[in-house]
């Protein structure tokens, strides 16, 4: 019967939520990034308006947010079943609703709250401390589409769960109210793992599933498929619709590895009887490990992108320096600056801009930028509104350019070799890294 509850014990267990230790070091680890980007990184970012070439600025709840787990999938195959388990929220008030028909309309964001209660989206869009802010472009039908449930709970301090409408194929765009593809690729990016969940029952691969296959292109290795509702089958029939389901998605999926499929049952209440409970079991613990991974590495993986962040910069501000050099060079006294100017950004080769930089700084050619954004660049910001880098140093404070290298070089290497080896974060030695080397980016480009 279906009373009968699941023991969820290994669930703590694979998932370590007991250790206290690790979100207060988490937390130290996360203020000191934050520090080294306010102090080192960003005043170059401002100084020479880096936002306005590249739009990215990275805002702290973006430094701060946890993973994203994201679970999308065709409706009623059970992904609210799925988070209320792992949360153990069956019979609770805050259960997400599930049941035999679409049930979920909205994209509910279930995150860590001192205490149990709904947000709105509209709320949720409105505050910038949370990384949801960029939301709001989607307009306000979406942001009444959008909701999300606080709560005290181990597991969402360390990660923040995503569900999603469930995908019906008859049903066209504007139906929505909102551009469905657009909100969801907007997590899909954001997104740390990406559960697509089927149910065996009913494996219909449409148009709506194609489409989301494809937004997941370059994504593939944050993907893990789950059949889901596994003991409803015969083993038997299980491997075929096994073989059916990668039969169905091979077209769609373009990578020589596939994607790990998990193959199991879950939710609250016990395993059907005769059915291959050992083998759904340790496919969870599998599942819980692939999660608790992408929790032990979210930090390293930030470190590395605020890394890469500071590196194109650094290159930024340079190449700025170069035009404001190169530009004071050409001036004289009967000089029109405009046409001056206008020579320099046409053809920033004829003056060596970009082969200096090469040259007098470890830059790797391909992390140069475009010449052309710098013609756009220039275009809004006159060169004269900038000040040469051996002028942005200040007593106190230092210069710019020696922060930032000390940033990229010593102190986030150093970083991140107190988190490796475990020591508190906050030492700046870096012999485990050696100071020069490059910490290997785990972290994928968006």
């Amino acid at each position: 019967t279906l009373s009968l509850l699941r023991d969820r014990s290994h669930i703590d267990e694979t998932l370590r939520l007991a250790t206290e230790e690790k979100s207060g070091d988490y937390a130290a680890a996360l203020q000191r990034l934050r520090k080294i980007y306010h102090s080192s990184i960003k005043p170059m970012e401002q100084a020479y308006k880096y936002n306005e070439l590249r739009q990215h600025e990275i805002s702290d709840g973006e430094i701060t947010s946890k993973p994203m787990v994201l679970f999308l999938g065709p409706w009623s195959v059970g992904k609210s079943s799925m988070i209320n388990y792992l949360l153990g929220l069956q019979d609770s008030p805050y259960q997400l609703y599930t049941g035999a028909e679409p049930t979920t309309s909205e994209f509910t964001v279930i995150m860590h709250g001192e205490k149990i209660r709904s947000v709105e989206g509209i709320v949720m869009a409105a505050d910038s401390s949370r990384s949801f802010s960029p939301l709001e472009k989607f307009g306000q039908n979406f942001l009444e589409k959008l909701i999300g449930i606080e709560m005290p709970h181990k597991l969402l301090e360390r990660v923040t769960f995503v569900d999603t409408p469930g995908i019906i194929e008859n049903r066209k765009q504007q139906e929505r109210g909102y551009p469905f593809n657009d909100v969801c690729q907007w997590f899909i990016d954001r997104a740390d793992l990406i559960f697509v969940v089927f149910d065996p029952t009913k494996l219909d691969v449409g148009l709506e599933l194609e489409m989301l296959f494809r937004q997941l292109k370059g994504r593939e290795s944050q993907i893990r498929i789950i059949l889901n509702k596994a003991d409803n089958l015969a083993t038997q029939d299980l491997m075929r619709v096994y073989g059916a389901l990668f039969w169905s998605l091979a077209p769609l999926i373009n990578v020589t590895e596939p994607p790990r499929v998990y193959v199991s049952s879950f939710w609250p209440y016990d395993y059907a009887p005769d059915t291959s409970r050992e083998l759904f079991k340790r496919e969870e613990i599998s599942l819980l490990e692939d999660l608790n991974q992408v929790i032990e590495n979210r930090l390293e993986n930030k470190i590395a992108f605020i890394r890469q962040h500071g590196i194109r910069v650094r290159i930024h501000g340079l190449l700025v320096d170069r035009y404001v050099q190169t530009f004071k060079d050409k001036m004289s006294f009967f000089s029109d600056p405009e046409l001056v100017f206008k020579e320099i950004v046409d053809d920033p080769d004829k003056f060596y801009i970009f082969k200096s930089i090469l040259a007098k700084t470890n830059v790797s050619k391909f992390d140069l930028p475009n010449r052309d954004a710098y013609r756009d660049f220039f275009g809004i910001n006159p060169v004269t509104n900038f000040k040469a880098l051996s002028a942005q140093c200040s007593y106190m404070g230092g210069c710019l350019l020696d922060k930032i290298e000390r940033a990229i070089t010593v102190e986030l290497p150093a970083l991140l070799s107190s988190i490796n080896s475990g020591k508190q974060p906050g030492l700046s030695s870096c012999e485990a890294t050696g100071c020069g080397e490059k910490p290997k980016n785990r972290y994928r480009k968006n």
